[in-house]
């Protein structure tokens, strides 16, 4: 039986859940959400995910909300990305609660505060707060990978999609992939993982369908 993957290509904790979902090798479709019209609020949506939030996996009789518990489930039902131990086990937990909480919370609101929003209703003070929280995040990241090529064992896991969920997208957020380069090196040791794919070729949803 095909996965849905509830989506939109503009949501990078969506592009976590897709991008794990390609590179499993398990079957699967994207199921496009229109988030910008409000399809989040509907009581449609909210009977499948009554936090009203993408992504949203099903899987035959399972439906299942947030990234990171998606990303489990598909590393286990694949056997692949996963920990080899229980402490690699946990330690992928830990980078993909660090990401949830550091990385990709901060930038998800900096891209859409930026990119999404009127001009003249950008919260510039916001913003800088945010960016100065951003950077912090990007020298632990950079750091980390500064001797090794992935952030838990000796290849890609969970851990890497989860953290590398929002640096792929062209809009800027105050990152730029030149000023770090030991993300940079991952970054691209990612995306030449066989079937990888940028995040608006892997979900349906781009600011262009509505420029």
């Amino acid at each position: 039986m095909t996965i849905k993957l509830y989506c939109f290509g503009e949501s990078g904790n969506a592009y976590k859940a897709a991008l794990t979902l390609q590179l499993s090798g398990l079957e699967w479709e994207p199921v496009y959400v229109d988030f910008f019209n409000g399809e989040t609020r509907t009581p449609e949506f909210r009977a499948i995910n009554a936090m009203g939030e993408v992504p949203v996996m099903v899987d035959g009789d399972l439906t299942l909300s947030q990234s990171g518990a998606i990303q489990d489930f598909i590393s286990t039902r694949s056997s692949k990305m996963g920990g080899h131990s229980a402490n690699e086990r946990r330690d992928i937990m830990r980078w993909i609660l660090w990401d949830n909480h550091k990385l990709s919370s901060v930038a998800g609101l900096t891209r859409f505060l930026i990119n999404f929003l009127p001009e003249d209703k950008r919260p510039a003070e916001v913003i800088a707060f945010n960016q100065g929280r951003l950077k912090a995040a990007y020298t632990i990241l950079n750091d980390e990978l500064a001797d090794k090529d992935w952030l838990v064992g000796d290849r890609l896991t969970i851990a890497d999609i989860a953290c590398c969920g929002y640096l792929f997208y062209p809009e800027p957020f105050g990152f730029d992939r030149a000023d770090w380069p030991h993300i940079d090196a991952w970054l691209t040791r990612i995306s030449d993982q066989p079937g990888w794919k940028a995040p608006y070729d892997l979900m349906p949803g781009n600011p262009s369908d509505r420029a």
